[in-house]
């Protein structure tokens, strides 16, 4: 029985801990790849910002910023809660955009059902970010590295 795994809270730790890392890559090349396409696909992106908001164009390419800033923050330790922050409000912030699309479906060559679809998994990166990124491993209260 000496060749058995040892159970118990450290290995649920270790399990935790790779599962979060898995979460925060999703999180880091979501919003990598979502900010990059702010400044590669513009126009597209700017027609999907709802027309009550000022300054579409400057919008996109501000908010394009913010997620590059904040993927690039998940990667460094010390500050990854305060990246996961700002990435947890900035996916908030974009919801007016994904309901005025799911308003105006007839405007996007989306379909419908991916449009419904869109704002559910938008609260599951809600809770990836959070929990890759917020709060604390493990049940300690020390910030510690993945």
């Amino acid at each position: 029985m000496t060749d058995l795994q040892p159970t118990g809270p450290s290995t649920s730790c270790s399990v935790r801990r790779r599962a979060r890392l898995v979460a925060l890559v999703f999180v880091f090349l979501w919003f990598l790849i979502g900010g990059i396409a702010h400044f590669v696909a513009t126009d597209i992106e700017t027609r999907i910002v709802p027309p009550y908001i000022p300054w579409p164009r400057v919008t996109v390419l501000i908010s394009g910023v913010f997620e590059l800033l904040g993927a690039t923050a998940l990667l460094y330790p010390p500050i990854r809660s305060t990246a996961g922050v700002g990435l947890f409000a900035l996916t908030i912030a974009v919801t007016p955009a994904h309901i005025y699309m799911l308003q105006r479906s007839d405007l996007f060559d989306v379909p419908y059902w991916v449009l419904v679809l869109r704002l559910p998994l938008q609260v599951a990166l809600l809770f990836l970010i959070a929990w890759s990124s917020i709060v604390p491993y493990c049940g300690s209260h020390s910030r510690k590295s993945l």
